[in-house]
């Protein structure tokens, strides 16, 4: 038997566990290992290990000990505090407990498995969090001489949440587009959930909305009140606790201050990249997650669809010519058949790229319509040429190409001139708060269209016995409220092309677009 004390370790290999026959049992005796040391237990004799796993401590797992003490995981120290005789003494006994080497694989290996299982979430209550903080830092900002210790836990428990927020959003998009594409296989579960993943969504992204309006508010009160002041308060506390390096210490403390103001400052600046856009092209992290939600929720349905489609049997069209087929064969008599064709194929009424002046003039004299039938029609002429060589291109130099980029700027002054008339009728539409429904001016046509189309969202979403209920427009830009007036009544709404009648309601539309 080897003496688990007498190893020397010149290079650990904690990893080698991974890739041996009896890997299970070696990762349960480390797991036991890790536990015990979260319970602040430094060591493990063989029958505490055994007592952890549940099972006897029998030789499989008094070799697994001894082989994770020689690749390193492990160190194995002679154990005399139950030495009671001479008989004990000379009975080798050992005390484990995990290596710097073997502690640092089984974080590495636990944050890998973490990371392959994850499904994230999308944290709502995170976003309160943060913008709760804010508010509490932004009141130590305008102080003379605000608390260190307490500006620098605020900011390490700002810190922790935004990282925890932005990596599992980032987790829980990435678990959704393996939904979208199957890659879990579970359809029926996929299908089966799909409803409450997209109130799941919807209620995040109105969520996202509103809070990320406050907390893009907050960053800048921050800033105008001097937000650097207190990272610098809370580098310098960190830096107080520096090991001194080097002979002159006064050059060490200020040179690890630097390094910590300047952490601060980048994770400052991750978290206004993620809440406040800089400029058009530059859109914030919240605005693109919003964004990317919104398409995941049209993704879904899409997949939706298309299972369906596959589940009901959907024929290709191998299937669908021999259906067809099959109703030749039993048509009763040959115009029957002509009249199938007909139907199936749409051929009857092609005619030639090449139709001569003659030809348009005889159809124009004779008043043809598209129903009349080819026998009745004037003969198609031809240009001989076609016939003899099977090509009717001119010979000669070829045409000009046409210049298009009249059209395409055209079609983009088009573009930019509907985006500007929707974002007028967003903003035409946008309330100051709950409102009545008759208190509304009149609309123009475009506002009208976005108005129907936000009360039909609204009224599609409200379940039998619900009194309010809140929608958002398909493309995520606008939100409403609506909440019927009791006794209310019927009210007229005047737009430019009449008058809409209805009962009276409490409205409440929010511009989106402008929030973010």
């Amino acid at each position: 038997m080897i003496d688990p004390s007498q190893v020397t370790h010149h290079d650990p290999q904690p990893f080698a566990h991974l890739g041996v026959p009896n890997s299970a049992l070696y990762r349960q005796v480390l797991r036991a290992f890790a536990r015990a040391k979260e319970r602040f237990v430094v060591h493990l004799r063989p029958e505490d290990v055994a007592a952890e796993l549940d099972r006897d401590g029998d030789e499989q797992l008094t070799q697994a000990l001894e082989k994770l003490v020689e690749w390193g995981n492990l160190r194995a120290d002679a154990d005399t505090g139950r030495v009671t005789s001479v008989e004990d003494f000379h009975r080798k006994r050992f005390l484990f407990q995990l290596t710097a080497a073997g502690h640092a694989a089984e974080q590495a290996i636990a944050f890998y498995e973490e990371a392959i299982g994850r499904r994230g979430a999308l944290q709502s209550v995170a976003l309160a969090d943060i913008a709760d903080q804010l508010e509490s830092l932004r009141e130590f900002a305008k102080q003379d001489d605000p608390d260190p210790v307490k500006v620098h836990l605020l900011l390490l428990s700002l810190a922790e949440r935004f990282s925890s927020l932005a990596d599992n959003a980032q987790a829980f998009m990435a678990s959704l587009r393996r939904a979208i594409d199957f890659s879990d296989g579970d359809v029926e579960g996929f299908i089966a959930y799909k409803d409450r993943l997209i109130d799941y969504i919807n209620r995040f992204i109105a969520d996202l909305a509103n809070f990320g309006a406050r907390i893009a508010l907050l960053l800048t009160e921050l800033e105008t009140h001097g937000h650097t002041r207190l990272l610098r308060l809370a580098a310098r506390r960190e830096a107080a606790d520096a090991v001194p390096d080097g002979a002159d210490e006064t050059e060490a403390y200020g040179r690890t201050e630097a390094m910590a103001h300047a952490s601060w400052e980048n994770r400052w600046q991750g978290l206004r990249e993620w809440f406040v856009s800089r400029e058009a092209g530059r859109p914030s992290q919240a605005r693109l997650l919003r964004q990317s939600a919104v398409t995941a929720i049209k993704q879904l349905i899409d997949a939706v669809g298309l299972l369906n489609e596959r589940r009901s049997g959907r024929s290709d069209r191998s299937a669908d010519f021999r259906t067809l087929a099959r109703w030749f064969a039993e048509a009763p008599d040959e115009e029957a058949m002509h009249r199938l064709w007909r139907a199936a194929f749409g051929l009857t009424p092609a005619r030639h790229l090449t139709v001569t002046a003659e030809t348009l003039t005889a159809w124009r004299e004779k008043g043809l319509s598209p129903g009349t039938p080819w026998c009745d029609t004037p003969p198609i002429r031809i240009s001989p040429q076609l016939r003899a060589t099977g090509s009717y291109e001119r010979r000669g130099k070829p045409n000009r190409v046409q210049d298009r980029s009249q059209a395409r700027r055209l079609l983009l002054e088009h573009a930019e001139r509907e985006t500007v008339e929707t974002a007028a009728a967003r903003a035409r539409l946008r309330t100051d708060g709950p409102t009545l429904l008759s208190e509304l001016d009149v609309l123009d046509p475009r506002a009208f269209r976005l108005f129907l189309a936000l009360i039909g969202d609204a009224l599609a979403a409200r379940l039998p016995g619900e009194s309010e209920v809140k929608a958002v427009s398909g493309d995520g830009s606008m939100e409403i409220r609506l909440s019927p007036v009791p006794g209310g009544d019927q009210v007229e709404i005047h737009t430019m092309d009449g008058v809409l009648t209805g009962p009276e309601h409490i409205v409440e539309i929010t511009d989106l677009m402008e929030i973010l």
